[in-house]
């Protein structure tokens, strides 16, 4: 795989300026943004003024810590546009979560939060390897999730060709993959596994596509994944960061030419660890909670929201701003199994170990009695043999047991056993309300 790296003429000043610069643009952005959240959303001036701060407290970047969390409950509670810092009128779009444990998290967009987002996903495709006259298949889906309409506002705004795809009709990505050859492919990682099955059973070899470069997200996603992506597909699977509840994608990219983590564009988002049981700011390089501040959206400005997903800050290397280490899971994903704490991408790697299984697969979770009671599912791989599944899945069993130190039952199924996500994959099944 030819890695692109970019000229140095490619590049915005402001990812190779000096960390003396970017901290004196962060501040000045910093106490803006303070500035228009306390004066001109309610909920802001409240649990500042609970908190005993005001916007002109702060005069240091560390002051920060000092300001109140913003928590997922916040947006739901002033739902639908109690949050938003302009008049409706001034909002050109909105976007939403699925709203899958409640009420939706609404977010909205001045025309000019709209540019601030495409010249960010242009650079984000631009650090992942893409350049203009590139054609794109965008595989993310469009509507209120905000991963479609943020890859294709990105991509124009670079000078790609966008194949606006969307998620699922599995078999017509593929014909359009073959038709028109596109170089890039934006989507869940997930999702493209799927994408390349379905080549594999129209006899293409995934590894002979016009694809080169994946831009995956929307989802956590270990290094063993990417690995296994690159194998079969021949291409550089780069990871893309972002959220609803700060913008969208395109917070913080992987950049192609060190694959060493995602570069967070620090001039238009504060990023802070924390200690998730004690909400203390840890130092670069301990790992906790990200914790993220806007610092130039007008619609919705968001000041210190506890995303939930794990990682720690690390020094820059790609670009003059700092790199989140690669998320593989989020507190809010994290199981407690007979009190041994779990997460999916944890069951994910053990699977990726064994060539008789695919990576497909969801961990059931039921209370049959007084306890907790942990079933992987995951499917035989295609070649396979059933005895070569079954001897792979007794194998997981051990590992899951020795490595991670709980005990789970694994039941092999067949290729294709599992329903395939046509986004965001479905990891966990709690079936202990149903009891």
């Amino acid at each position: 795989m030819a890695v692109r790296k970019p000229a140095p003429g490619d590049l915005e000043p402001i990812e190779t300026a000096s960390r003396d610069e970017l901290q004196a643009l962060q501040l000045e952005r910093l106490q803006w943004s303070l500035a228009h959240a306390y004066d001109h959303v309610a909920h802001y001036r409240k649990t500042f003024d609970r908190a005993g701060m005001h916007p002109r407290d702060c005069r240091s970047l560390a002051d920060l810590a000092r300001f109140p969390f913003t928590v997922k409950a916040d947006l739901r509670d002033n739902y639908p546009f109690g949050m938003f810092a302009v008049p409706r009128e001034e909002v050109v779009r909105i976007h939403a979560s699925s709203g899958t444990t409640g009420k939706p998290t609404v977010v909205g967009y001045t025309r000019g939060d709209i540019d601030t987002w495409a010249n960010l996903m242009a650079r984000s495709i631009r650090a992942a390897g893409g350049r203009a006259g590139d054609m794109i298949h965008v595989s993310y889906g469009y509507g209120l999730f905000t991963g479609g309409l943020g890859a294709h506002y990105g991509a124009e705004r670079l000078g790609a060709t966008v194949i606006p795809m969307s998620g699922g009709q599995t078999e017509k990505q593929v014909q359009l993959i073959q038709d028109f050859k596109p170089n890039i492919i934006m989507v869940t990682p997930s999702y493209m596994l799927a994408i390349a099955e379905e080549m594999e059973r129209q006899g293409i070899d995934p590894a002979k596509t016009s694809l080169e470069i994946g831009i995956f997200g929307a989802e956590p996603w270990t290094a063993t994944m990417r690995q296994s992506i690159e194998a079969k597909l021949d291409m550089d699977a780069i990871d893309i960061y972002g959220l609803s509840e700060v913008m969208g994608p395109g917070v913080a990219q992987e950049c192609i030419e060190t694959k060493d983590g995602l570069t967070i564009w620090e001039d238009h988002f504060y990023p802070e660890i924390i200690d998730p049981e004690t909400g203390h700011v840890l130092p670069d390089g301990q790992k906790g909670e990200l914790v993220i501040t806007s610092l130039s959206k007008h619609a919705l400005p968001i000041i210190r929201y506890r995303t939930r997903d794990l990682t720690r800050l690390l020094p820059p290397t790609a670009r003059s701003m700092r790199r989140l280490e690669k998320i593989t899971g989020r507190s809010d994903d994290m199981l407690i199994i007979r009190g041994v704490n779990l997460f999916p991408t944890q069951v994910e790697e053990l699977i990726l170990r064994e060539e008789a299984l695919a990576p497909h697969y969801q961990l059931e979770i039921s209370r049959p009695k007084a306890l907790d009671e942990l079933t992987v599912v995951v499917e035989r791989a295609p070649g396979a043999g059933g005895a070569d599944g079954d001897s792979a899945g007794q194998k997981l069993a051990h590992h899951i047991k020795s490595l991670i130190g709980v005990s789970a039952a694994v039941r092999v199924v067949q290729s294709g056993g599992i329903e395939r996500s046509l986004g965001k994959a479905k990891r966990v099944i709690d079936k202990r309300s149903k009891l």
